[in-house]
């Protein structure tokens, strides 16, 4: 089980045990303010008992009869011991719902430090997609230099490199192609006339989608051959 699956687990049991908790404080609570009020009940009756005997005179102030009884004491101490149970049960969930979150936050470093090995694993091919994008120019080339000592390879294949990061420097001596006179990047199609100056062409400058059927010439040759047919 990953670390998202172990904190996804641990997370549903969350609610609940704050459930518990809370319940358990709102039961001391209760309990506490039934003791609070009977010893308050108990600590007036004797106040009161108190300052009868003193005023009648069965009793002074240096006399035991002037202090609380033990039962008042206790259930004071008992109100101390309740108190102190609430603030372990909120202490308890605080800490709970603490480790919570520091388990969320080691996750999300986990995934930052995913995501940081994946630019660089997508730098590094876009580096390598360059390279690849500089051997294909120089095949075309060498494609072209074919043609002009008379036998002219033609292909009518696509030719396929991934897409140029625009922050990476582009080589001033890599050829150019296309009515855009841009380097080599994309589908590329070849022009079928034998005199073709320029060769190849992105499909989206020519408009094209797909590889086209057939013989396939260029907006230039085209308007060549037209202008040679109305003479």
């Amino acid at each position: 089980m990953g670390f998202l699956e172990d904190f996804q687990a641990s997370l549903e049991a969350l609610p609940a045990m704050l459930q518990r908790n809370y319940s358990l404080m709102r039961d001391l609570d209760k309990s506490l303010q039934g003791v609070q009020q009977q010893n308050e009940q108990r600590c007036e009756q004797e106040i009161e008992e108190i300052r009868r005997q003193l005023e009648s005179g069965i009793a002074t102030s240096s006399t035991s009869i002037s202090r609380y009884s033990d039962e008042a004491i206790d259930e004071q101490k008992h109100c101390v011991r309740i108190a102190d149970e609430k603030v372990a049960l909120a202490t308890q969930a605080y800490d709970m719902v603490d480790a919570h979150i520091q388990q969320l936050d080691q996750y999300m470093r986990k995934l930052e430090e995913l995501r940081q090995e994946r630019e660089l694993a997508a730098g590094a091919t876009a580096a390598a997609g360059a390279g690849t994008s500089n051997t294909d120019a120089v095949t075309r080339s060498g494609r072209t230099s074919e043609r002009g000592r008379g036998g002219r390879k033609k292909t009518k294949l696509a030719a396929e490199a991934p897409p140029i990061d625009l922050e990476l420097p582009v080589d001033p001596n890599e050829p150019t192609y296309c009515l855009c006179n841009q380097v080599s990047f994309g589908e590329m199609v070849a022009c079928d006339h034998p005199d073709c100056k320029i060769e190849w062409f992105h499909f989206g400058c020519v408009g094209l989608k797909e590889q086209p059927k057939g013989k396939w010439y260029c907006p230039n040759c085209i308007g060549l051959q037209k202008r040679r047919k109305g003479k």
